[in-house]
């Protein structure tokens, strides 16, 4: 890989849920739709990258809800951000990127699987008119949650800055001392797309300040990128117009979905946390208990009887854990 001559700050490698996965990732299921991800490396330098597109995910997640155009975009990067943050998890689960504010967004939140399954939502943001990041999400911080299917729950919270949601992030993994990594996130309301650079632990380059170059040489032709070009060019294109002189290689791409994670027994196992008095009370006004998801709109209801199995069930379950 070529070089320029401003080197920058070498990230040593820290252990942390969020440490880059192995140079050579697995194969993915091939995917030819429009939202997926595509992951790249360098053959003569430790950095790997991301690119991810979004359209069908996107306007399946707006149906659901109708937000302001600014709310809108400001969500679909949320959304490319937690895909290319969700490229580096290690182990089956899930990863949250969560806003809260003072601002006109008052909570925004991502969920990305390891299958790269999401769902969002916004909350409290009705009434937001302005197209200003700083202000929608004023006075705001972000939270990055790692929760894994087996294993203890991470989470990291940092102050949100006022320029954009990549400087945020490119300020979290900088500040944290992770290894190197940054971001570039656009949505024009109706496609998202985003981009990640990661500097891996030290293999094909073992030399501190050619590292420093390469890192530096990597993403000052990635900061060329225009958000259109983002928008529209193919990860294939986007690779070949930024990198045509260096050795990169992309592998196949992974496909990215729009699912919910609600059930039926999930939804009542949330009754289960509310005060059978509480229930009652519902059930002799409404004859029975409606429960909505706010990711998806699906709608549940439970009967007397639902709710009576419920609490049978409660019942024998600490019955069971007294006897043992």
């Amino acid at each position: 890989m070529a070089s320029n001559t401003k080197p920058g700050r070498d990230h040593n490698p820290q252990c942390s849920t969020l440490e880059a996965m192995d140079k050579t990732p697995e194969q993915s299921p091939i995917t030819t739709g429009e939202d997926a991800s595509h992951r790249f490396i360098f053959d003569d330098a430790d950095i790997r990258g991301e690119i991810v597109h979004l359209k069908t995910t996107l306007h399946e997640i707006f149906a659901v809800h109708q937000y302001a155009p600014a709310v809108s975009q400001l969500l679909g990067e949320f959304l490319a951000a937690a895909v290319l943050l969700s490229s580096t998890l290690k182990y089956e689960g899930k990863l949250i990127l969560q806003a809260r504010s003072d601002g006109q967004i008052p909570l925004i939140m991502v969920e990305c699987s390891n299958l790269q399954q999401v769902r969002a939502i916004v909350r409290g943001a009705e009434h937001a008119t302005s197209a200003d990041f700083g202000t929608l999400l004023s006075n705001g911080q972000l939270a990055i949650t790692v929760d894994p299917t087996n294993g203890q729950r991470y989470q990291s919270i940092v102050p949100l800055g006022v320029e954009s949601l990549a400087h945020s992030l490119n300020d979290y993994f900088e500040q944290s001392e992770q290894l190197a990594t940054q971001f570039w996130l656009t949505c024009d309301g109706e496609k998202a797309a985003g981009m990640l650079l990661q500097q891996l632990p030290v293999s094909a380059t073992p030399e501190l300040s050619q590292r420093d170059e390469q890192w530096q040489h990597a993403c000052s032709l990635a900061a060329t990128t225009k958000s259109g070009e983002l928008l529209t060019l193919s990860a294939e294109q986007l690779l070949h117009r930024l990198y045509h002189e260096d050795p990169a290689r992309m592998f196949d791409p992974s496909e990215v979905v729009f699912r919910c994670t609600c059930s039926r027994e999930r939804t009542l196992g949330a009754l289960a946390t509310i005060d059978p008095a509480e229930l009652q009370d519902i059930l002799l006004e409404q004859g029975k208990i409606t429960m909505d998801c706010e990711f998806c709109n699906q709608q549940y209801q439970y009967s007397e009887d639902d709710i009576s199995k419920l609490h049978a069930s409660q019942k024998e379950d600490r019955e069971h854990r007294t006897l043992h």
